[in-house]
C-alpha cells in the first residue's frame, strides 16, 4: 500500500507532478482541492471568502483525514495544508511527504501567468509578486522542509519535463518501503 502526499508552494506542480506520477506508478490521483471543492459545491477561493480561511483550513484538515484514508494514492495537498493544525505530522504518519521545491524567481514566473484563476494573487505583479511569494515562502518552509523527501522542481517547462520529474520521484519511492 503506498500513499504518496505531494506538498510545496502554489504554482510548484503538485497536481501536473502528481497526475503524471500516479500514472508512472500505477497509482490513482487526488488533488485534495478538487476533492473539497466537489464535496461543498463550490470553489476553494468561494469557499474561502464565504467562509474564511480558519473554517477552510478546518474544511481542509477534515477533507485530508478523508482522502488519507485512501490506498495506492497520490494525493497533491493545497500550498497551506501542511503548515496547519496537525497536518504535515498526520501526512508523516499517513504515508510518504514529498515537498517540491522550487525557487520565488521561478515561482513568480508560473504564477504570473495564472494570476487571473488565484484570488490572493490579484493586483500583483513583479516585484509585488515576489515579495508576496516570499514571505508566504519563508513562512511556510519550517513545514514543508519536514517532508519525507525534498525535490527540486525548478525545471519544468515542457512535458519531458514533467515526465523526467515524475520517473525520478517514482524511482524514489519506490527505494523507500511502503508505509
Amino acid at each position: 500500500m503506498k500513499r504518496i502526499f505531494l506538498t510545496g508552494y502554489m504554482g510548484a506542480g503538485k497536481t501536473t507532478v502528481g497526475k503524471k506520477l500516479a500514472q508512472l506508478a500505477e497509482l490513482s490521483f487526488i488533488d485534495l482541492d478538487k476533492h473539497i471543492e466537489a464535496r461543498y459545491s463550490r470553489s476553494v477561493s468561494r469557499i474561502f471568502e464565504e467562509k474564511g480561511e480558519e473554517e477552510f483550513r478546518r474544511i481542509e484538515q477534515r477533507m485530508l483525514h478523508e482522502v488519507a484514508a485512501f490506498e495506492d494514492v497520490v494525493i497533491s495537498t493545497g500550498g497551506g495544508a501542511p503548515c496547519f493544525f496537525d497536518n504535515m505530522a498526520f501526512m508523516k504518519k499517513s504515508g510518504l511527504t514529498v515537498y517540491l521545491k522550487v525557487s520565488v524567481d521561478e515561482l513568480a514566473k508560473r504564477l504570473d501567468v495564472g494570476r487571473s484563476t488565484r484570488p490572493v494573487l490579484q493586483g500583483k505583479t513583479g516585484d509585488d509578486l515576489k515579495r508576496f511569494i516570499a514571505e508566504n515562502l519563508n513562512r511556510r518552509e519550517e513545514f514543508y522542509n519536514r517532508a519525507d523527501i525534498i525535490f527540486n522542481a525548478e525545471v519544468m517547462l515542457t512535458k519531458t519535463d514533467i515526465h523526467a520529474i515524475s520517473a525520478e520521484l517514482k524511482q524514489m519511492i519506490t527505494e523507500i518501503p511502503a508505509q
